[in-house]
């Protein structure tokens, strides 16, 4: 069912433009570390294509053949230390399916002056039968040679590349913005002028993903193109709501 709108977005791809773009500062792209200055972060995250409001959760649907998923993004009150120094923004992304926990992440983001959008590193656990399986993909930038990544540049441009993440070995994924000008359908609603960047994940080269995001809203769809067939839409987006952590022992209780 999803091939279709897979092919829709090769089209699109096919006719952009993918003449090389700069960004005010130079954005990280493979392994090299960057000395980043604290001082120069905020946990108040208003990148229009990346906003993070606390207290709003979105709800996607998320499907790869007959595994159908559901996930569910909290952003919350809280903050974190992170080992690099900066403070980061905690958001709360769980994913559930047949009304069971697979997986609960807690991810870290931060803002520079400049409105990129840095990913921090992420707490990670992977759920069976109500428990802890494990922590596999977990990292946090400066502990352990992990390095933080852009999850949104301030000034997105055709051709701008930049990696999101890198702890060797476990997580080396990065970007390529596409598109500024797309537009996409999700059972939330209809946009137009939408970011569309294609990801990829080193790591596993087989796979790549394309994500379009909407101004003032965020993800609206992504679509594996490469190493599966899933497909995630946002469902709806509620606002002012009570965010709770959950505790570490009811991480993978639903």
């Amino acid at each position: 069912m999803f091939k279709p709108i897979v092919l829709g977005l090769l089209v699109l791809v096919l006719g952009v433009a993918a003449s090389p773009a700069t960004a005010a500062t130079p954005l990280p792209q493979g392994s090299e570390p960057v000395q980043l200055d604290p001082a120069k972060f905020s946990t108040r995250v208003d990148n229009p294509y990346f906003p993070l409001i606390p207290g709003d959760r979105y709800v996607y649907r998320e499907a790869d053949g007959e595994d159908k998923q559901r996930v569910v993004v909290s952003v919350s009150e809280r903050t974190r230390l992170i080992a690099n120094g900066i403070t980061a923004r905690v958001v709360h992304d769980r994913v559930t399916e047949h009304g069971k926990v697979v997986e609960d992440t807690f991810d870290w983001y931060a803002q520079d002056s400049e409105g990129n959008v840095w990913y921090l590193g992420e707490d990670t656990v992977e759920c069976r039968n109500g428990r802890i399986e494990n922590h596999s993909g977990s990292f946090e930038a400066g502990a352990d040679g992990a390095q933080p990544g852009v999850i949104m540049a301030a000034n997105p441009a055709p051709g701008l590349e930049y990696r999101q993440e890198y702890y060797a070995g476990e997580a080396e994924d990065r970007a390529q913005v596409l598109s500024l000008n797309e537009q996409a359908e999700a059972p939330f609603g209809f946009f137009t002028g939408v970011l569309l960047t294609k990801d990829l994940v080193p790591l596993e080269p087989r796979v790549s993903e394309y994500k379009l995001y909407a101004p003032g809203v965020g993800l609206v769809v992504a679509v594996q193109t490469s190493g599966g067939e899933g497909r995630e839409e946002l469902l709806r987006i509620n606002h002012d709501q009570r965010i709770e952590l959950p505790s570490q022992r009811r991480r993978c209780q639903a």
